[in-house]
C-alpha cells in the first residue's frame, strides 16, 4: 500500500517497518561488543585498589611477562626474599624486597616447562624444592642463584609443598591422586608416600604438636599427619565449608583457619576440640589466607578480587573489617610478620602481573 500527498513521493509502509527491525539488530550487535570490550578492559587494566581505613596501598611489584595471560599461584616468604610460582608459564620469580620502595625490588627469573606451583626452602642448606603439576616433578634449586640442581619424579598433580624441620622431610601433596609424597632433602630422593582419604589442598604444620594439618578439598575435610609414624592419625568435617583450600594457623590459641573456594567462607577450627567454632562470609572464590598473631588479623584473597581483612578479638570472636576490591584473578597472597605487609598476586591480561602492595593502618 502507498500513502501519497501532493507534494512528497510515495513511501512504502513495508520499507518504513523494516527501520525498526533494522535497528533492533545493530542493537543486538552492538551492545555484546560494548559489554566484551568493557569486560576486556577491566581483566587487563588492573587499576588501584579500593581505598581501605585499615590498609594502605603502596604500590605494585611489576614481574616479567611470560605471555599473554599470566596466572601467579604460590606466593612464599624467606626473610626478605619474595618467591612467586607463575601457573601459567611455569616461571619462577625471585623477589629482593626493597620494603621501603617495593615497586623498584629487583627480580630475577627462572624460567620453566610446566606449571609452576609450591616453593620449599632449607635456609641452612641454601637448597629448595619447587613442584610442577604437568611435568609430575619437583625440582631442586639454589635459592640465591635460581640455579636448577636437580630434578625428582613425583605422583601426578604435585602442588603444595612443604619442609618439616622436626621430621627432616620435604612434604608435598599430590592433589588428584590423593597422595602426601616425602621426600629427603639430604639425598633427594623419595623415601615414603602417604595415602590420603580425599584431594589434598593447602597443608599447615602445627609446631606444638608436630602434626601436619591437611586439608582435603573434595570431601570439605581436615586430616591431621604424623610423619614419624608417616600416616594419617586424625580426620574431622570442617562443615560449613565446602572446598576447603588455603589454611593459616594461630599457634598460641590453639585456632586453624581455613577458606573455602565452594562457598567463599572462612572457618575457625578448634585444634583441641576439633570441632569449627565459628564461620564467617568472605569474598568469592578464597584461596589463600594469613594470619598475622601480633595484630591479630586475618587476610584472605580470592579469584572475585577481594583482599578481606578479619579481626581476631579473641579464639572465637572474629568480625570482617573490610573487603578491598583488587582485580579479578587476584587470589594468592602472602605476609611479612615482622613489617606487617601483605602481598597479593594478580592474574594479568596482556600486561605484567604484578604484586599489589599493602600495609596495616594502625
Amino acid at each position: 500500500m502507498f500513502v501519497k500527498s501532493n507534494d512528497a513521493p510515495a513511501i512504502d509502509m513495508r520499507d518504513k517497518r523494516k527501520y525498526p527491525i533494522l535497528k533492533i539488530m545493530a542493537m543486538c550487535v552492538i551492545v555484546p561488543i560494548g559489554f566484551l570490550a568493557v569486560v576486556f578492559a577491566y581483566l587487563a587494566y588492573p587499576g588501584t585498589p579500593s581505598k581501605s581505613k585499615f590498609m594502605t596501598f603502596e604500590g605494585y611489584i611489576e614481574l616479567p611477562k611470560g605471555g599473554l595471560f599470566n596466572v601467579l599461584d604460590y606466593l612464599t616468604l624467606n626473610g626478605g626474599t619474595l618467591f612467586v610460582t607463575s601457573e601459567s608459564s611455569g616461571a619462577l620469580f625471585k623477589v629482593d624486597l626493597d620494603l621501603n620502595h617495593p615497586s623498584v625490588s629487583p627480580i630475577s627469573e627462572m624460567p620453566g616447562a610446566g606449571a609452576a606451583h609450591g616453593v620449599a626452602l632449607l635456609p641452612e642448606a641454601n637448597v629448595a624444592f619447587i613442584t610442577r603439576s604437568e611435568e609430575n616433578m619437583v625440582h631442586v634449586f639454589d635459592p640465591k642463584s635460581l640455579r636448577l640442581l636437580g630434578s625428582i619424579p613425583v605422583a601426578d598433580d604435585a602442588d603444595a609443598i612443604l619442609y618439616v624441620p622436626s621430621a627432616k622431610l620435604v612434604y608435598v601433596a599430590n592433589g588428584e591422586t590423593k597422595l602426601a609424597t616425602l621426600i629427603d632433602p639430604v639425598k633427594r630422593t623419595i623415601v615414603g608416600a602417604i595415602q590420603l582419604p580425599g584431594k589434598p589442598e593447602f597443608p599447615a604444620l602445627d609446631p606444638q604438636t608436630g602434626l601436619l594439618y591437611q586439608n582435603l578439598e573434595d570431601i570439605n575435610s581436615i586430616a591431621a599427619i604424623d610423619l614419624g609414624k608417616r600416616s594419617v592419625v586424625g580426620q574431622w568435617s570442617l562443615a560449613p565449608c565446602k572446598g576447603p583450600s588455603g589454611m593459616a594457623i594461630d599457634f598460641a590459641q590453639r585456632r586453624l583457619f581455613t577458606v573455602c573456594s565452594g562457598n567463599a567462607e572462612l572457618v575457625v577450627f578448634d585444634l583441641e576440640t576439633h570441632r569449627v567454632i565459628t564461620s564467617l562470609k568472605i569474598g568469592g572464590g578464597p584461596d589463600s589466607v594469613a594470619f598475622d598473631p601480633m595484630l591479630h588479623r586475618i587476610y584472605s584473597a580470592g579469584k572475585a578480587g577481594r583482599l578481606t581483612v578479619i579481626r581476631q578479638d579473641g579464639p572465637d570472636a572474629y568480625r570482617v573489617l573490610d573487603e578491598i576490591h583488587t582485580h579479578y584473578g587476584a587470589h594468592t597472597l602472602a605476609l611479612d610478620p615482622i613489617s606487617h605487609k601483605v602481598f597479593v598476586g594478580y592474574a594479568s591480561l596482556l600486561v605484567h602481573p604484578r604484586i599489589a602492595v599493602f600495609s596495616p593502618v594502625p
